[in-house]
């Protein structure tokens, strides 16, 4: 096996080689060979939905988890080489494009490590760990000519378009208040890991660039969301979709300030981000809410823009508008005597709209990896580009960062920090662990 630092020297100087085997110049007809980094909950849709492509090929899978190496190399069905160490998979010459499903705080590191390497990569939400990330994935992608889609699956919705262009038309008239939320009920909280336990022996490799801690299967696989070394809990974990469909819809930039409250109040057992969490997010003429219980299910859970014209709900089934009603502002005043004038069925200010029936995987997920398949061959940008995604995790990362500072949080998206807060701004980067550190500063092409 060759040494990390080999591996390294060859991952980072692969974009050099494009000109050799690692960047094949794809026609309309071609085949694009495939590689997927993690067979979880939404590597296994990933791996589906790109095998389901008459032009794709899965020719490489990798995974940590022993159990889930082999149900992906069974689901590709094609016999794929199988890696358990990523770095294996990007030497290949024969893979053109890799599928980036793993826990969040390898996203970022895997997708430059790709790009650096000659791939063109899918990778999925959260964009990053920590805002800086996003920066350095966008370094990484332009410099090595990559197309990089990000999982924000909900921009390759049909009705998600007809949404915006609603809007965008005045159908609803003023946008000026938007509710993000996501409610369930999971008292007491996870207590076991899920699936087959990691080995021990794997567990180094599974921290990757994230703070060493003693081996604790609890930590990884599914439940890893739970814990800051390697995710932000629902917010980025739900959040995300919600925020991109807004700031996407709407052709926002990331909110001028944020504040949040919340805690983990009630959870026991597995896991360390809130169980309730309410966050503000202040844009110009526009004020948007995110609310996340863990210990209440009770609730509408998806994403509602209030207009002066109607309210649009929207969710990956469908949408609904409702229309607000002609009243005289008069007639709204309270009384507890004497007539009202106002017509007993007051006209709607907009028309009232219905559709449903869409379906999550059909409508959005296989559209997204199509247009990612076609942007490979074209070379043009994707719909979830890493520059728009970059902003869309903007207000995701200062979510939490305004609750576990507890303060409200100053956004400068010129100068891509926040304003006179020092502590806030340092934490929006981090350090990787050795030897990732290296890795990133060679792909990058710092060290």
């Amino acid at each position: 096996m060759q040494s990390r630092r080999s591996v390294l020297k060859t991952v980072a100087g692969a974009s050099l080689m494009s000109a050799a085997s690692f960047d094949r110049v794809l026609g309309a007809n071609d085949r694009v060979r495939v590689g997927v980094i993690g067979h979880g909950l939404i590597g296994t849709r990933h791996l589906l939905d790109f095998k389901a492509q008459s032009d794709v090929e899965i020719v490489a899978v990798s995974e940590l988890s022993d159990e889930r190496l082999e149900a992906a190399a069974a689901a590709a069905g094609n016999g794929p080489a199988k890696h358990k160490d990523f770095r294996k998979l990007l030497e290949r010459p024969d893979v053109d494009a890799v599928v980036v499903s793993t826990p969040d705080h390898w996203h970022a590191l895997m997708t430059i490590l790709a790009c650096a390497a000659g791939k063109d990569v899918y990778v999925e939400k959260p964009l990053t760990l920590v805002l800086r990330e996003g920066e350095w994935m966008r370094q990484a992608a332009e410099a090595h000519k990559r197309v990089v889609q990000v999982g924000t699956q909900q921009r390759s919705g049909k009705h998600y378009q007809r949404c915006a262009q609603l809007i965008k038309d005045g159908h609803v008239g003023d946008v000026r208040s938007i509710r993000m939320a996501s409610y369930r009920n999971i008292l007491p909280g996870f207590t076991k890991p899920v699936g087959d336990r990691l080995s021990p022996a794997d567990w180094d490799m599974w921290l990757g660039p994230a703070p060493f801690v003693a081996y604790d299967p609890g930590r990884c696989l599914y439940h890893f969301r739970w814990f800051w070394d390697y995710s932000g809990g629902q917010t980025t974990n739900l959040l995300a979709h919600h925020i991109d469909s807004v700031q996407s819809m709407l052709d926002l930039k990331p909110p001028v300030r944020v504040a949040a409250m919340g805690g983990r109040y009630s959870l026991k057992g597995i896991g360390e981000t809130p169980d309730v969490f309410e966050a503000l997010f202040e844009y110009p003429g526009l004020v948007a809410t995110w609310s996340s219980h863990e210990v209440a299910a009770a609730g509408e859970d998806g994403l509602t823009f209030y207009g002066t014209k109607g309210t649009l709900k929207l969710s990956r089934a469908g949408f609904e508008i409702v229309p607000e009603l002609e009243v005289p502002p008069e007639e709204q005043i309270p009384r507890f005597s004497g007539p009202r004038t106002a017509p007993a069925t007051p006209a709607p200010r907009t028309t009232p709209l219905q559709e449903s029936g869409y379906d999550q995987v059909r409508d959005q997920f296989v559209p997204h990896v199509r247009n990612f398949i076609d942007c490979v061959k074209s070379r043009k940008a994707p719909i979830s580009d890493l520059a728009s995604s970059h902003r869309s995790s903007v207000p995701c990362h200062l979510a939490n960062l305004a609750l576990r500072l507890g303060r409200t949080l100053r956004w400068d998206d010129a100068k891509q920090d926040v304003v006179g807060d020092p502590e806030a701004s340092k934490l929006l980067t981090k350090e990787y662990r050795s030897p990732w550190d290296r890795e990133l500063k060679a792909a990058l092409g710092r060290g």
